[in-house]
Parts: structure tokens; C-alpha cells; sequence
């Protein structure tokens, strides 16, 4: 994939949180590739274990689903978009007022291949 250009970031962040708000689970994973690798210090807390990753597409489903069902009041109101070479960082404020950063690394085909959420 070619540098990341300010409409493509902004898109893929307006589409990334609407799908989201709407708690469309096949939406959220739409954006992902097959082998995505994502760390959120949530994982261990919301699986019941010590993980701090998910890795592939499966797993990344089986979590956010639990993960969902969960955060029944769940909502995301965008403040930033930062854009790198081949990643972006949204910077957002979820339903429990937290402002969260997640920078999303893109592959060859455009689908994130690895995400990191950090929150304050």
C-alpha cells in the first residue's frame, strides 16, 4: 500500500467508528486482514485471562463480540485523525468518557494487519 493520504485516513475513520456505534460486528471486521494482531490492555480483562493480544480474524471476532456484549451503552465520538505512512491513529472518547488512541498498521491489500489500543 502507498502512503496513506488525509480522505483515505478520514473515511476509514468515519466508517470505523459508524460501524462500531452501530455494533456491527462483520462492518468492524471488514477493515481487518485475515491475520490481524491486536493488543488492548481490555483482552485480558473481558477474556478472563492474561492475554494481551488477539491474534487472527476469528479470534478477533470471538473477542469483540464478548466484548459488545459486554458494553451494551458502547458509543465513540471522534476528536482526531493522525496519519502516518502505512498506519493512523484515531484518537477518540468512548461511552465511559475515557479518550482512547488506536493506531491501525495497513498492509499491501489495505486491510489492518496490526492494531494497538492505548487509553488515558
Amino acid at each position: 500500500m502507498t502512503a496513506l493520504s488525509r480522505p483515505f485516513a478520514e473515511g476509514f475513520a468515519r466508517d470505523w467508528l459508524a460501524a462500531w456505534n452501530d455494533r456491527d460486528i462483520e462492518r468492524i471486521l471488514a477493515h481487518y486482514s485475515e491475520d490481524i494482531i491486536f493488543h488492548s490492555p481490555r483482552i485480558a480483562k473481558v477474556l478472563g485471562n492474561e492475554a494481551a493480544s488477539v491474534f487472527g480474524k476469528q479470534a478477533l471476532r470471538d473477542y469483540w463480540t464478548k466484548a459488545l456484549g459486554a458494553a451494551p451503552q458502547l458509543f465513540f465520538e471522534l476528536d482526531e485523525v493522525l496519519i502516518g505512512s502505512d498506519a493512523l491513529t484515531i484518537l477518540y472518547t468512548n461511552h465511559r468518557d475515557e479518550l482512547v488512541a488506536e493506531t491501525f498498521v495497513f498492509g499491501p491489500e489495505g486491510k489492518v494487519v496490526r492494531s494497538i489500543a492505548v487509553y488515558r
